[in-house]
C-alpha cells in the first residue's frame, strides 16, 4: 500500500511539474506574444508620427521654395535654388527623410541623397513591384499632394525597402517635392 501510495505521489508530482511547467510555457508565450503587440503598435504610432511629419515638412517646403523662385525667371538659377535647399537637409532620428523634386515630365530636379538622378526622366521607372513610381508620385501632386506606396531603397542599404511617400506641387511652378517614411 505505501508503495501504491509512493508511486502516485510521484506520478502526482511528475503530473504537478509538467502542469506548471506547460503554465509557464503559456504564460511566457503570451508574453512576448503581448510584447510582439505592443511593438507593434509602437512602430504603427511612429509610422504615423513620422507621416505627419512629412507632411508637414513637404507642406512647408513648397510653400517656402514657391516663394523663393516666383522673381525666378531663368530655369538654371532655379534648379540651382532648389538644389542648393534641399541638398543638406536630414530628418528623421536616422536621418534617412530628405527630399526630391521631379517636374511634371518626371525628371528629377533635385535628390538629396542621390545626386546621379538629378536631371534624369525616370518616367519610366518601376520598383521592385513593378510600380511606376514617379509616375505615382506625379499624379498624386497633380491632385494637390498625397501619399504614394513604392519601394526604394533606403540610405546605407543595398536593396529596396517598402516605402510610403508624400509629395506637394511647388505653388507657381511645374515642380513638386517629396519625401517619405520607409517602413518597417
Amino acid at each position: 500500500m505505501i508503495r501504491i501510495l509512493s508511486t502516485i505521489r510521484s506520478k502526482a508530482t511528475a503530473g504537478i511539474f509538467t502542469l506548471c511547467t506547460l503554465f509557464v510555457c503559456l504564460v511566457a508565450s503570451v508574453g512576448l506574444t503581448e510584447s510582439s503587440g505592443i511593438v507593434k503598435v509602437k512602430a504603427a504610432a511612429q509610422t504615423e508620427e513620422q507621416k505627419e511629419i512629412a507632411r508637414r515638412m513637404v507642406h512647408d517646403m513648397a510653400v517656402g521654395l514657391g516663394g523663393a523662385l516666383a522673381n525666378l525667371t531663368n530655369e538654371t538659377e532655379r534648379i540651382e535654388l532648389i538644389r542648393s535647399v534641399v541638398a543638406p537637409i536630414r530628418f528623421y532620428p536616422d536621418d534617412s527623410g530628405y527630399f526630391y523634386v521631379y517636374d511634371s515630365k518626371c525628371v528629377n530636379i533635385a535628390h538629396a541623397i542621390q545626386k546621379e538622378l538629378q536631371g534624369k526622366n525616370l518616367y519610366n521607372y518601376q520598383d521592385a513591384k513593378s510600380k511606376y513610381v514617379i509616375r505615382a508620385l506625379n499624379e498624386a501632386a497633380i491632385k494637390g499632394g498625397g501619399f504614394v506606396s513604392f519601394h526604394w531603397v533606403k540610405p546605407g542599404a543595398k536593396e529596396e525597402s517598402a516605402k510610403l511617400g508624400y509629395v506637394e506641387p511647388i505653388p507657381g511652378t511645374d515642380y513638386f517635392i517629396g519625401t517619405g517614411v520607409y517602413l518597417p
